[in-house]
């Protein structure tokens, strides 16, 4: 069991905090966070690209590279593997765990608000497994994040561990009986995206949850404030302004090539 895997065998969940860039990264990091996460959605809207739509193959893999040349652990977010064909997912893989990856996040739901094949969201993850053992499958199922055929979800679960997934995540299942349910028929660790309105994160280890996603509520959060700032200062209106310093933000690409 590799270390990052060995963080979702433990009395408390992982906290996964998911990070768009370097900087986001090392500071959550920097807090303690024993493994860190990346967003699509964070990845795609810095680089003026759609989410969920096989665009950012490139600007992932490139963020997977130079996270790697920290040593904290962390997985990627990489939609559905930005392709339909198990062998360029499976190359995919292997670029990421050469990178530097723990882990790969791999979701069924498509652009255009349907769900893949289960068949093809297995091959998938095999493919993956085959190309990168050590890599940490997360396969994710959108029925309750798209919000139908969520009489399946048990059934396309319990498929993706058969074809190797490491971890299986439900975004967007809130409910408490629903997440019990599942635990109780699963032999993976499940993970559950945090929703300010559902289960605490003591109320998600009660019911078994082993892994807990913040997704692209960060970088929401991040856009918000900038915004706010700015236009609290616009508008004359007092505002907090406390932040990192220069010198803070700027030691964060401390191990950036070049740099000692």
């Amino acid at each position: 069991m590799t270390a990052f895997a060995r963080l979702h065998h433990q009395p408390v969940p992982l906290l996964l905090p998911n990070a768009w860039d370097h900087a986001s990264a090392a500071a959550l990091a920097a807090e303690g966070f024993p493994a860190i996460g990346t967003t699509s959605l964070g990845v795609a809207a810095a680089a003026g690209l759609p989410d969920g739509a096989a665009a950012t193959a490139e600007a992932t893999l490139a963020l997977a590279r130079r996270l790697g040349q920290d040593s904290f652990l962390f997985s990627v977010d990489a939609e559905g593997g930005f392709s339909d064909d198990p062998e360029d997912v499976a190359e995919l893989a292997r670029g990421l765990h050469a990178a530097g990856a723990a882990g790969i996040n791999l979701e069924d739901g498509r652009p255009d608000g349907t769900l893949a094949p289960v068949e093809l969201h297995a091959a998938k993850i095999a493919a993956v497994k085959a190309a990168a053992p050590a890599l940490f499958v997360n396969a994710r199922t959108d029925t309750h994040w798209l919000g139908h055929q969520e009489d399946e979800t048990a059934a396309r679960l319990a498929v993706y561990e058969q074809a190797g997934a490491d971890g299986v995540f439900v975004p967007g299942l809130s409910d408490p009986d629903g997440i019990a349910a599942l635990t109780a028929t699963l032999t993976v660790p499940l993970n559950i995206l945090y929703a300010p309105t559902g289960p605490t994160l003591a109320d998600l280890a009660a019911l078994g949850v082993r892994r807990v996603s913040l997704g692209s509520l960060l970088y929401r959060r991040a856009l918000t404030t900038a915004v706010a700032t700015a236009t609290a200062i616009r508008d004359g209106r007092p505002t907090d302004l406390t932040s990192l310093s220069y010198a803070e933000a700027q030691a964060l690409a401390a191990t950036a090539p070049g740099t000692v």
